[in-house]
C-alpha cells in the first residue's frame, strides 16, 4: 500500500503529535510525502538527509520543544484529530487522506505559533555581559564563505593578545542557540581570557536548518572539504590568516548537535585540530539520515554501522598520516546520565570511536561538586603516559552544559565545570610541526 494512504502510518504520526514529539511527526510526514511527489532538481536546492536533491529544509534533529499547542491541546487550535479509521467515508484511501489533511493542518498551525526551548531565556543575553565579554576582551563579528555557502561567526579576542601566537578554540553551538547565547552559557570567553586564547563561534544559518542545528547527520555534511565541515575548517583557517594563531594548538568543541559536528571535524581534520570536546553529542557516523539519527539519539546503538563518514575518515586519516600524526585525536567527552534528548550511551560510542585500536590504560576517578552533581571521570592513558581520552559521566544531569551559567540556554550550574576542564584538556595537547593549510 502507498505509505501516503496507509492509515497505520497516519495514526502513528497523530500519536507523535499528541505526545508532543512534533519533529518526529513532521519527519514521518515528510517521508510519506516522498512517495507522492518527485523531488525538485532545480539548481541551488540543498541535499536532503538522504542525499537527494530537494528544496525541502533539513528537519530538526536535536532538542526537546514545547509549544503552546502542547498545553492547549488540538481542540484549542480548532483542529480535531481522529485516527483514520474513524473518518466518515467507507473508502480506506479517502479516510487516510482525510486524516492526513487534518494532521497537516495541525502541524501548519503549530509551526505558525511561537515556539520556545525549555530553559531558554525569552531574550538573548546582552553582548556586554561579563559572561560574554570579560573586561579587556573584544567580541567581533565576521563572515566566511566558500562553494558550500556562507556562515557568520563571532571571535573573542582576549585582552592579553598583542600579536603573539596563541591557541584557538572553535565552539559549535546547539540547536536554536547563537554565538552570544553559547558564549554566555559556557563562559568559555571568561576562561579563555585567563588563559589568553582566541575563541571562535561559527553561527549556523537558519536557511541551512530551520532550528539552526548543525546538520551532523547528513552524509554531505560529514565529509572533509565538503558542506559544513569545509565551512567550519574555512573559518578556522581564515582566523589563522588574520591573527597570530599557534598552528599546533587549535581545538574544536560543541554541545549536542554542535558536539556531533565537532566529532565530525575531529575525524575529517585530524591535521588541523589538536583535540576535540564533545558535550552531550554523538560520534561521527552515528547517523546517515533522519531515521538513524533519531535511533541514535533516543536509544543509542550497540555498534557504529558503516556510513558515509567513512569517506571523511579515510580523507582525514590520509591527511593525518601525511602530517606524521597518531591516528587517535585526543578527545574529552561530557554527558549527563539523565539526558533524555541524546542517550547517554552515545558518550561511550564517542570514546570507542576515537580510541579505535589504540592501546591505553584506563583509570577511573569518582568525585562530586559540593551541593551539585557527582561524577565518574575515566582517563585513557597511552604508553607514553599521556591522557589521550577523557570521559566525564555526570550523575543526575540532563541535556545541558555542565557547570554553565544560567545567562545562557541549556546549562546546568550544578557542575562540574565542563568549560574549565575542556580547556584544560585542550591545552595539554598540541600538534607537533606544521599544520596543513
Amino acid at each position: 500500500m502507498n505509505r501516503l494512504l496507509d492509515p497505520k502510518t497516519i495514526a502513528e504520526a497523530t500519536r507523535l503529535v499528541r505526545a508532543g514529539r512534533l519533529a518526529e511527526s513532521t519527519a514521518l510526514l515528510q517521508r510519506m510525502m516522498r512517495g507522492a511527489a518527485a523531488p525538485s532538481t532545480a539548481p541551488g536546492h540543498r541535499d536532503d538527509v538522504a542525499g537527494n536533491r530537494t528544496g525541502r529544509q533539513p528537519p530538526v534533529i536535536d532538542g526537546e520543544f514545547r509549544t503552546s499547542a502542547e498545553t492547549e491541546g488540538p481542540a484549542r487550535l480548532g483542529v480535531e484529530l481522529r485516527p483514520a479509521e474513524t473518518a466518515t467515508s467507507s473508502d480506506p484511501a479517502a479516510k487516510a487522506r482525510l486524516a492526513a489533511g487534518r494532521l497537516r493542518g495541525l502541524l501548519d498551525r503549530i509551526k505558525r505559533r511561537p515556539q520556545r526551548r525549555v530553559h531558554e531565556p525569552m531574550q538573548p543575553p546582552p553582548v556586554a555581559t561579563p559572561d560574554v565579554v570579560p573586561a579587556g576582551g573584544r567580541f567581533i563579528e565576521a563572515v566566511y564563505g566558500n562553494a558550500a555557502g556562507r556562515r557568520a561567526y563571532k571571535l573573542y579576542i582576549p585582552g592579553g593578545y598583542h600579536g603573539q601566537a596563541i591557541p584557538l578554540v572553535v565552539m559549535l553551538h546547539g540547536c536554536t542557540q547563537s554565538p552570544d547565547d553559547f558564549a554566555a552559557g559556557t563562559r568559555m570567553n571568561v576562561i579563555a581570557e585567563a588563559e589568553t586564547c582566541l575563541v571562535a563561534y561559527p553561527a549556523q544559518d537558519s536557511n541551512a536548518n530551520p532550528a539552526k542545528c548543525w546538520n551532523w547527520f547528513r552524509p554531505g555534511d560529514q565529509r572533509r572539504d565538503e558542506g559544513e565541515p569545509s565551512l567550519i575548517a574555512g573559518i578556522t583557517r581564515q582566523i589563522m590568516r588574520d591573527y597570530a594563531v599557534d598552528p599546533g594548538r587549535i581545538y574544536v568543541g560543541g554541545l549536542s548537535a554542535g558536539a556531533a559536528a565537532a566529532a565530525v571535524m575531529g575525524v575529517a581534520y585530524p591535521d588541523l585540530f589538536a583535540a576535540i570536546g564533545v558535550h552531550s553529542g554523538l560520534a561521527c557516523g552515528a547517523a546517515r539520515d533522519v531515521s538513524s539519527a533519531f535511533a541514535a539519539m533516543r536509544q543509542g546503538q550497540s555498534s557504529l554501522p558503516p556510513t558515509y563518514s567513512d569517506i571523511a575518515a579515510a580523507a582525514g586519516l590520509a591527511a593525518g598520516l601525511a602530517a606524521g600524526l597518531a591516528p587517535t585525536v585526543p578527545t574529552i567527552v561530557f554527558h549527563g546520565d539523565c539526558d533524555t534528548t541524546v542517550h547517554p550511551c552515545n558518550g561511550d560510542h564517542v570514546i570507542a570511536h576515537a580510541k579505535g585500536t589504540t592501546s591505553a590504560q584506563t583509570k577511573v576517578h569518582r568525585g562530586g561538586v559540593p551541593g551539585g552533581h557527582a561524577y565518574t571521570r575515566t582517563l585513557h592513558i597511552d604508553a607514553s603516559g599521556r591522557t589521550i581520552l577523557e570521559q566525564w559521566e555526570i550523575h543526575g544531569s540532563g541535556h545541558a552544559w555542565s557547570g554553565g551559567s544560567p545567562a545562557g540556554s541549556y546549562t546546568d550550574p550544578r557542575g562540574p565545570d565542563a568549560t574549565r576542564e575542556m580547556l584544560r584538556f585542550f591545552l595539554e595537547h598540541q600538534i607537533p610541526g606544521p599544520v596543513t593549510q
